[in-house]
Parts: structure tokens; sequence; C-alpha cells
């Protein structure tokens, strides 16, 4: 299956998400007005939020399939890496709203009791959410979608925050009001943490940043060719879920041109089948006694 076609299958997801975030929030807030819950509502905007996190997920497939151009020489692929970022810093705003509010809720002695169906409401808004970001999860390891997995990350942790909302509405029927600033701040700080897990990555690519145990068994395999008489270097960057390769290597300086050819493309076959590198650049140089 063509990257094409896997950023394809990426938008699929990405669909779902907004469609179920616009129901969800508009049920929510609804609900949320009628039944008295702060909790609730404060979830409904944070769906709200989603959407926006959502399409620019969307946008970011889009162009990431867009073939390459005179600017472009090496495709639109870094645009899903880019809609990660941007869905890293939605998340952080909502994370850090999330606990300023349930800061300030503790601070002024707010709280309500709501009626019981916001506590239904948000409970199974959880697990519709849950379902999505089963879906979505499963789907970007598949097509090693980096973007639709930040997406997944904030479809589990809007999960969350419906949980933390259903527990507070539940504490409060009890009396327990300070379960509904406690949940609060949980949830917030697990959807920063998310959020930041996603900004590291994200950065690191943007950044040019490979994994060293990746460029390790890179190296080992390049070694063990018996016509690699030394390895030079070997420079990996990511370019959307694909990995852009550089090896210099010297070879003895008595082959020709096809026959030393012929030895770049073995080392080429062998990367992908070995390491799924469908992109290597091997520089050859004559090597010297």
């Amino acid at each position: 299956m063509s990257h094409s076609d896997n950023l394809k299958k990426a938008e699929k997801g990405a669909w779902i998400s907004i469609f179920a975030y616009i129901i969800l929030a508009i049920a929510k807030l609804i609900i949320a007005y009628k039944g008295n819950s702060d909790a609730l509502r404060a979830d409904g905007l944070n769906n709200s939020t989603d959407v926006i996190a959502s399409i620019a997920v969307l946008v970011g497939l889009k162009i990431s399939r867009k073939p390459p151009d005179e600017d472009h020489h090496y495709g639109h692929f870094r645009a899903e890496t880019v809609a990660s970022l941007f869905a890293a810093f939605i998340m952080m705003f909502v994370g850090l709203q999330v606990i300023f509010d349930t800061c300030k809720k503790v601070w002024m002695g707010n709280y309500s009791q709501p009626d019981m169906i916001t506590a239904w409401t948000a409970l199974g808004a959880a697990c519709i959410m849950l379902l999505v970001y089963l879906y979505n999860v499963r789907l970007s390891r598949k097509i090693e979608s980096s973007s639709l997995y930040a997406a997944a990350q904030d479809n589990r942790s809007d999960a969350l925050v419906s949980i933390g909302a259903f527990i507070g509405i539940i504490g409060a029927q009890f009396g327990l009001f300070w379960l509904d600033p406690l949940a609060g701040l949980i949830v917030g700080l697990i959807i920063c943490k998310t959020a930041w897990d996603i900004f590291k990555d994200s950065t690191h690519t943007l950044t040019d940043g490979f994994d060293e145990k990746q460029i390790k068994k890179i190296r080992t395999s390049i070694e063990k060719d018996s016509e690699v008489k030394e390895l030079i270097e070997v420079k990996g960057r990511i370019h959307g879920n694909q990995a852009f390769i550089d090896i210099t290597i010297l070879v003895d300086p008595t082959l020709n041109v096809e026959e030393s050819h012929a030895i770049t493309e073995r080392l080429e076959n062998h990367l992908y089948k070995k390491h799924n590198i469908t992109h290597a650049h091997i520089h050859i140089e004559p090597y010297k006694k």
C-alpha cells in the first residue's frame, strides 16, 4: 500500500473525530445548560476546541498527499507533523484552562448540585470517545501516521475529561463537592502531559531529530555487507512517517559504475526489507588503503 493510500485512510479517522466532537459538544452544552453542570459545560467547550484541532489534522493530512513540486522537492509529508504540533498546542491550552478553572472554583467555593442526566451524558460521551480513540490509535499504528496518533491521544484525553466530569457530578449528589475539582485537576494534568509528549515528538522530527538506536541498527546492517570496505557516515531524518537516510560508504576503487550501482541497489533493498526504509541515498567513494 502506498503512502498516499495510508494518508487517505488517516483522513477517515480525522473525519470520525470531527463528527464525534461536533455531536458531543452540542449535546453537552445543551444538557449542561438545562442540568446546571459546570463540569459538563467545560467538557462541551473542550470538545468545541477539539473540532479545531481535528480539522487541523485533516488539513495536514490532505496537504501531505500533495506530490512534490517546484519548491517542495521532497514532497509535503511534514505538513502532517506540523498538524500534530498544532494539535498539541490546542491540547495544552485546554489542559491549562481546565486546571485554571478548577483552581478558581476551589478558591471561590462555588459549588452546585447538577441533575443526574448530566452525569449519564458525561459517561456516555466517555464511552463514545474511547471507541473513537481505539479506532484511531489502531489505524495510526497500522499506517504509521503521526498526526492521527496525536489525534487519537486527544480522543483519549477527552474521554478522561468526560470521566472526570462524571465522577465530579456523582460526588456532588452525595455532598462530596471536593471530588469535582480533584477530578478536574487530575484530568487537566493528564491532558497537559499528553500534549507535551506530542509536542516533544513533533519538534524532534521537525528539527531533523532521528532515533539513535535506529541509526546503530542501520550501521550494523550496512557494515555486514562484504563489499562495503568502510562505512563513513549514516544520517537520518523524518518526513511525515517516512525515514530519509543518507549513507556514505567506501568500496573497491577498481569497480566500474555498474558494479558500484549494484551495491547500492542491494543495500537499498536490504534496508527496505529489514528496516522499512523506503528512501535511502547511498553515496559511494573509493576505498584507499
